[in-house]
């Protein structure tokens, strides 16, 4: 499918429609640093097979959507703020010609979708999380592996395409665990269509983490959620500990928390058809359009 744009202001969004779009309108959103294809053209065919018409997009500051010159933003003051990367999401659903839509985000992307919620709850027909959080706080992460994990990412790439690959498939090999070993093949795949799109991400991926860091915890707000929500979590996610997923989903009236034995800091294929179903019956719990 050929790449669009939306537009929120000045920051233009790259997105891309899979499959049939005749279904009921599904918006992914990526986490910290990654691109669009990080989520697997298997898993949104998966998505479509149970009736969605699957829209995936580069959050700013990565892949083709705008991305800051350098200097731009510190720690403590943030280019943007996590506001800004909801409203994106909605910026994407109106350059469709969504009026609402179901949202799925992983890891910070499950961030970005709480707060589109919170933020434009008329927007949203159900709410889907995986490995995700309400709030960077230590006490839902594992410090250790967060450390390794940013090592990897930060380390100097080699050169080209193929070091660019290898690098980017030892900084995901951390995230998986022995139940679900990494699919070497697929993220190695990934990586190198990620240096097509963009062979240089820059900062990119720090200034999303800081947005995210200032925008606090949003734990407190989050028994204000109105739509259907599905949490999906492994227990043996080496990056954010399960509490993170208990307290969104005892906190969200209603939502629905699933465990996945064995599962790590991603979505495993084995694991597509399963997470595609549960989405499936989010969904139908959902609203109509």
């Amino acid at each position: 499918m050929p790449i669009e744009f939306a537009r929120n202001g000045e920051v233009k969004l790259a997105y891309e429609r899979m499959g049939a779009q005749d279904g009921e309108p599904l918006l992914l959103i990526i986490g910290t640093g990654l691109q669009l294809v990080a989520w697997p053209d298997g898993l949104c065919a998966e998505l479509a097979a149970q009736g969605f018409a699957v829209v995936r997009y580069d959050n700013r500051d990565s892949g083709l959507s705008t991305r800051l010159g350098p200097g731009r933003g510190t720690r403590r003051r943030p280019a943007y703020t996590l506001d800004d990367l909801a409203d994106d999401a909605v910026s994407v659903m109106d350059a469709l010609g969504w009026e609402r839509a179901h949202l799925f985000g992983a890891a910070a992307g499950g961030t970005i979708a709480q707060l589109t919620a919170l933020r434009a709850p008329h927007r949203v027909r159900t709410l889907g999380l995986a490995a995700t959080y309400a709030g960077w706080r230590l006490r839902r992460m594992r410090p250790g592996a967060l450390l390794r994990m940013l090592g990897k990412t930060m380390r100097r790439p080699g050169p080209g395409r193929e070091g660019f690959a290898r690098g980017f498939v030892e900084a995901v090999r951390p995230l998986t665990t022995a139940a679900y070993p990494l699919d070497e093949e697929l993220w190695r795949e990934i990586a190198m269509t990620m240096f097509d799109r963009c062979p240089d991400p820059g900062p990119g991926s720090m200034r999303q983490a800081a947005a995210l860091n200032a925008a606090g915890d949003l734990l407190p707000r989050l028994a204000g959620v109105t739509v259907p929500t599905l949490v999906v979590h492994g227990d043996a996610d080496p990056v954010v500990r399960l509490r993170a997923a208990r307290e969104i989903a005892f906190t969200i009236p209603d939502a629905r928390l699933v465990i996945y034995p064995g599962m790590g800091h991603d979505l495993p294929r084995a694991l597509w058809p399963s997470i595609a179903r549960e989405l499936r019956a989010l969904a139908a719990t959902g609203s109509p359009q």
